[in-house]
């Protein structure tokens, strides 16, 4: 059998990549496997593009993470191509001003000038193109920290630079972009359309969860956010605009275009092209539930298999009661196999193997 594997990653257990390993080595012989796991622009979008891309090189670099100290990580180069003969950067947020990095949520002070400094040391080195996945982000900053990191300066009213993060938002008087890097081709992933302001934006949706959980902080960063808009000429409304604490409205605003992360991913990595010629396709993430039908990878994956006629499972850490599995073949939930979700979650590579041996002895048979 040709089994094509394209698991997302697990989040906070395990990458897409390990993922898709524990998944075939469970499985065992008898399968030729393509290896693609994905991402829809957020945690683990490098690593698949290095999984699924034959020569790509990983590019070490250290930013000013969002906790306020040094981060040592990676950008992602990929080998020349037609349409870009100096190479693609791949470069997520995650990695370098993403909430994971942080020990302790940081609402008015992280931001996302890491992000861009990566962005800068892609640049530097000369490639032609950027991929940019700006899921899981620290920050509210309206993107100001990467701009900032890419050459933009805002000040306040007598001049001064405005506090980095949140913080700053609000004594933003004026925005000089005459620094600003020119802009390549820049590809921004993304798996959410909200736009910059508003009951839907930045502040009022994802805030909480970055530690802006007081409605009056909220308010004040989305005024802030409104008045950043207006300073960079830049729609509030925009879809996707709100995403990364505003990170997306910055890139539109430089000059980038916002993409759906999983149909991007996938078309980057040619998925499809590899589903093609399948006899099966596993896909999976942490959690299947009742939003991942929206343009969340398992989704975007089964439509792909059912367009090829190739029939698709997911392997999940938990399925949900409200999650449609009736678009796969299979479904395997981790936490039903080890009996609880704190044994799914604290050995997840041993359960995605015990998952593989039970589809193996379902499509084998």
């Amino acid at each position: 059998m040709r089994v094509v594997l394209a698991p997302d990653s697990f989040k906070g257990t395990i990458t897409a990549a390990d993922a898709a390993s524990a998944l075939a080595a469970g499985w065992g012989d008898g399968a030729d496997f393509v290896m693609r796991p994905m991402a829809d622009g957020g945690e683990g979008t490098v690593a698949a593009f290095a999984a699924a891309v034959p020569g790509a090189e990983r590019m070490p670099v250290t930013v000013d993470g969002p906790a306020g100290v040094p981060v040592d990580t990676t950008w992602l180069l990929l080998p020349p191509t037609a349409d870009a003969p100096d190479g693609t950067a791949v470069i997520d947020l995650a990695s370098t001003s993403g909430i994971e990095l942080l020990a302790d949520l940081r609402p008015f002070d992280a931001d996302s000038a890491g992000f861009g400094q990566a962005i800068a040391a892609a640049l530097d080195h000369g490639v032609a193109r950027l991929v940019l996945g700006i899921g899981s982000s620290a920050s509210t900053d309206g993107g100001t920290g990467m701009l900032r990191a890419l050459g933009a300066r805002f000040t306040d009213a007598a001049g001064r630079e405005v506090p980095a993060g949140a913080r700053g938002l609000s004594a933003i008087a004026t925005a000089d972009l005459t620094g600003l890097r020119p802009v390549p081709e820049t590809l921004v992933l993304t798996d959410v359309t909200n736009p910059l302001t508003g009951p839907r934006g930045a502040a009022e949706v994802f805030g909480p969860q970055k530690g802006l959980t007081d409605a009056a902080d909220r308010a004040r960063t989305d005024a802030g956010l409104a008045a950043l808009a207006a300073l960079l000429g830049l729609d509030p409304a925009t879809p996707g605009a709100g995403a990364a604490g505003g990170v997306g409205g910055a890139l539109v605003a430089w000059g980038g275009r916002l993409l759906p992360g999983a149909s991007e991913v996938a078309r980057l990595i040619g998925l499809a092209e590899a589903i093609a010629g399948a006899d099966l396709v596993i896909t999976g993430e942490g959690s299947y539930d009742g939003q991942s039908g929206d343009g969340k990878v398992p989704s975007f994956v089964a439509g792909l298999a059912a367009d090829a006629g190739v029939p698709a499972a997911v392997v999940a850490g938990r399925i949900t009661a409200d999650a449609d599995t009736s678009i796969f073949s299979a479904s395997v939930s981790l936490t039903e196999l080890a009996g609880s979700a704190e044994e799914a979650m604290s050995h997840t590579a041993r359960w995605l193997r015990a998952a593989g041996a039970d589809l193996a002895g379902s499509f084998v048979r």
